[in-house]
């Protein structure tokens, strides 16, 4: 199993803050497969202006993280190749569903799993969760170029 930190990460994505939601990823199976971890803390700026006295993590920011999972999963998988893509598009999002609140002073972990690819079109199935608790889910499509 590979594991890439925020530097391995910041050279698979062109993501960076505030932007970028993935602090760690484990390829499980390359091109396939991986987990992604991002540390929700208090002091973030989204916290201060959503649900201030009852802050909560925004859902659509759990479906980009998510979504960065995958493409690193897919990234990492074309390190080696001569054509590289440097960009992963959304094209699709479907059957999400958030099941449970994510709050500060937590630890969101993102499974993405690849369901099936055609060319650059990839579409993952992906699940987030809190202390092994299902928090949100998704299945998405991305074009990779």
């Amino acid at each position: 199993m590979k594991v890439y930190n925020c530097d391995d990460i910041l050279r698979l994505l062109p993501h960076r803050a505030p932007f970028l939601w993935v602090d760690r990823i484990e390829i499980i199976k390359s091109g396939e497969e991986g987990i992604g971890y991002k540390n929700i803390t208090k002091d973030m700026d989204f916290f201060r202006g959503h649900f201030p006295n009852n802050p909560i993590m925004p859902g659509v920011l759990q479906i980009e993280a998510m979504a960065q999972t995958a493409g690193c999963v897919v990234n990492e998988s074309l390190q080696d190749s001569p054509d590289r893509p440097t960009q992963v598009f959304f094209m699709s999002i479907d059957k999400v569903k958030f099941r449970q609140m994510v709050v500060p002073d937590c630890q969101l972990k993102m499974h993405a799993k690849k369901i099936k690819s055609h060319g650059k079109v990839y579409v993952f199935e992906a699940k987030a969760f809190v202390d092994d608790k299902l928090v949100s889910e998704a299945i998405f499509s991305a074009l990779v170029s």
